[in-house]
């Protein structure tokens, strides 16, 4: 037993150096020796395997899923800031307070949360964030994790909170074995971290080779604590793994001059960060300034701009959308753009990729900023190499070959072959969308196949499928439950209210917003299908252009003969009001959002906007009322500020939601 004790105390003061102070005090291969006389000792005495014992961290518990945990103390997260300004008008709003504080500036690292329970020093749950509230017990995995003590150098009982990450390094070499063993890459440390804290089997949890910072002590006055840098270095002492980064400073000036430096310091870090988090240091002053609904007043994280990265344009494509429209789209070497690989983005039109001067070979930048969609922002050419291509915009439908189309008043070229193959998946994609008839079940692949094979040709024949359930179940990757659950989804479509049918059923120029408009405005589709364009155009926000569609799209008796299968199948052909009363905050307002949100689609907000009488538009203006702001804004935001418009970030989004 003295032995066994010897050892783990000497194992554990081992990985203490070399885990958390980055300072090895022992060779590997005496650790080796260690570690394989311990494993000998506890296997011929188990009843005096201690829980601090390194040999607990290899994993091997399998768990049939993870149990709720809830926190003592909220775990709150922090309101964004994305410029200089923005932190100076945090830092101007705690001394309106009366305050002239110190702060604590510190790298985002990015992970997720955890926080971590002890006892008389002893590890006793670790459990995610969750909702703030209640998290998932993560015990068996998060002991694992080398950093994280088992065992207290103090036998305190104390709740701390930080980030689980994986380095840089362990994430490159598991996708190195990934790819030989055929399995699909992680896409960034953050994703590859929080999937293998979610493992089920603590062992492949092991094998990942996790690590954490420790940041944050919910209660330091209990410690007799005074300051935030304090606590830092309290939890430091008791053997946690803090970050060495971490800074204090005296104003504002100090704020922006560590932001810079760790911007410019980021890429040689050994783990990836995203911002830096600014925390008043005096924890009275914290407690005094107090939180928001769902902030503390007392920090705020900064942002890092959106990643721009530079690639390879390898070709020029052409697709077909639902109207008819030929989109050229850049074809890319895969680069991974914030966390994500792209391959492709949209160069929307002819006009477009002349004003980029794109030509297929150059180096080009590309980005993700507020909207997840990428897009080429400019072409390098002081690296052009005279091997490159001139772009020529296509003549003819990619798919159907027939001559494409130009039209004065409208941007772009148009195959105008109803008949395109290309152009009915696409109109029966869009039908299935989540903005329009939302048929879970139906992707664009499942779609395609079911075009293909014949089962799938209008937008009736969907409300037949049905009719061969037993040749669906046949098909590869179908079965009883895939195949009812879809029809189940198909069912439940037809009680879909108005709006979202006339949204689907492909009106050129008609979305989400004027579908609503319109369904709102006839109530019925019977009503709409003979509605004049005088009446049409005398709609606000429904032009010449739009107006014209409509009528033509009821003029053509094969959307008529379309329309009437609907209604004989028992598709909704009513509107029926949602009786929300209108917010002033929002009536009559217009709404521009952008950037991303973690707890709402931009679509659900825009919903819950026009449901309360607001408007919402996709570009900023002078007549712009407000701006709701996620994380990575891009321009949008710059213009936002440039107006002087009213600014909503989550904080504000969040507390008109929950009233």
């Amino acid at each position: 037993m003295d032995r066994i004790n010897e050892l783990v105390d000497i194992l554990n003061e081992a990985n203490y150096n070399y885990y958390v102070l980055d300072n090895p005090t022992i060779t590997d291969q005496e650790y080796d020796k260690y570690l394989r006389e311990l494993i000998d000792l506890e296997r011929e005495y188990p009843e005096y395997i201690k829980d601090d014992s390194p040999t607990q961290r290899v994993g091997g518990e399998v768990s049939e899923g993870f149990s709720k945990h809830r926190h003592k103390i909220p775990m709150i997260s922090l309101s964004n800031v994305f410029n200089e300004e923005e932190i100076r008008d945090f830092d101007r709003k705690i001394k309106k307070e009366g305050v002239n504080p110190e702060y604590v500036c510190e790298l985002k690292i990015d992970g997720l949360g955890v926080s971590l329970s002890y006892e008389n020093g002893k590890l006793i749950t670790a459990s995610t964030r969750g909702d703030g509230i209640v998290g998932e017990d993560i015990t068996s995995n998060v002991k694992t994790i080398k950093s994280v003590p088992l065992s207290l150098k103090k036998p305190v009982t104390i709740e701390v909170r930080g980030e689980i990450y994986m380095p840089k390094k362990v994430l490159s070499e598991l996708n190195k074995r990934r790819e030989i063993d055929g399995l699909p890459l992680f896409q960034n440390c953050r994703n590859a971290a929080a999937g293998s804290i979610r493992q089920l089997d603590s062992k492949i949890v092991a094998e990942r080779r996790l690590d954490t910072f420790i940041y944050h002590l919910p209660n330091p006055l209990d410690y007799n604590i005074k300051t935030h840098f304090e606590a830092l270095e309290f939890m430091k002492e008791l053997g946690f793994k803090t970050n060495s980064e971490s800074m204090l400073v005296s104003d504002i000036n100090g704020i922006l001059d560590f932001i810079k430096s760790r911007g410019e310091k980021r890429k040689s870090l050994s783990y990836d960060i995203d911002g830096v988090v600014i925390k008043v240091n005096d924890i009275k002053t914290q407690s005094e300034l107090g939180n928001t609904a769902k902030y503390p007043k007392w920090a705020t994280a900064y942002k890092f701009p959106a990643e721009e990265v530079l690639t390879k344009l390898t070709d020029i494509i052409f697709t077909v959308g639902r109207t008819g429209a030929v989109t050229p789209n850049a074809m890319l070497e895969p680069v991974i753009v914030a966390g994500s690989t792209i391959s492709r983005a949209t160069l929307h039109n002819e006009d477009y990729v002349i004003s980029k001067g794109l030509m297929i070979g150059d180096i080009v930048s590309i980005r993700k900023a507020g909207d997840v969609i990428p897009e080429v922002v400019e072409v390098k050419l002081d690296r052009r190499t005279g091997e490159e291509k001139s772009f020529i915009m296509a003549s003819k439908c990619p798919i159907c070959g027939s001559e494409l189309k130009k039209y004065d008043d409208i941007v772009g070229s148009f195959c105008v072959n109803e008949h395109c193959p290309a152009r009915k998946i696409e109109s029966l994609c869009h039908y299935v969308s989540r903005n329009a008839m939302n048929i879970d079940g139906l992707g664009e692949r499942i779609i395609e196949d079911f075009y293909n094979y014949g089962f799938i040709k209008s937008y009736s024949d969907i409300y037949k499928l049905g009719d061969i359930r037993e040749k669906l179940i046949r098909l590869e990757g179908f079965g009883d439950k895939s195949v009812d659950n879809l029809l189940e989804a198909i069912e439940n479509s037809k009680q879909n209210g108005l709006e979202r049918l006339i949204n689907a059923i492909g009106i050129n120029g008609v979305g989400t917003k004027t579908a609503k408009v319109l369904a709102v405005k006839f109530k019925t589709l019977e009503s709409l299908m003979n509605a004049s364009y005088d009446e049409l155009v005398a709609i606000q926000d429904i032009g010449d252009i739009l107006s014209t569609s409509i009528v033509n799209y009821f003029k053509d008796e094969k959307n008529i003969q379309e329309i009437n299968d609907l209604i004989e199948l028992g598709v909704n052909t009513k509107y029926e009001s949602s009786h929300i009363e209108e917010d002033e905050r929002v009536s009559g307002k217009r709404f521009v959002i952008t950037g991303s949100f973690d707890f709402i689609t931009r679509d659900e907000i825009k919903r819950m906007i026009e449901d309360r009488g607001g408007n919402t538009s996709s570009s900023v203006s002078s007549k712009t009322d407000v701006v709701i702001v996620g994380d990575e804004p891009g321009k949008k935001y710059d213009d936002a500020l440039r107006f002087g418009i009213t600014i909503w970030r989550e904080s504000e989004l969040k507390e008109f939601i929950d009233e």
